[in-house]
């Protein structure tokens, strides 16, 4: 039986039905894999949520100062 060190597995690199390429070395022969961990490339719901909340803040602070610098600038017409 070939053994298999763990850190010969790491790689970011799978095809697209999640299958990663062992190499050469294992051609012709049963590899048994156990997922340990399954990291997601895209943001899960709390760090949308958090990021939707912080963009709807810096909008809600820039239309108040719209607010204010057209309400200036419309005052300065006036005079």
């Amino acid at each position: 039986m070939t053994k298999v060190n763990a850190r010969d597995l790491r790689t970011n690199e799978t095809d697209d039905r999640g299958r990663i390429y062992l190499g050469t070395e294992y051609a012709n022969k049963r590899v048994t894999v156990a997922v340990v961990e399954v990291e997601s490339d895209r943001p899960d719901d709390e760090e949308l949520a958090a990021a939707y909340r912080e963009a709807s803040e810096s909008a809600d602070r820039l239309a108040e100062e719209w607010t204010e610098t057209s309400h200036e600038a419309w005052s300065g017409l006036d005079e």
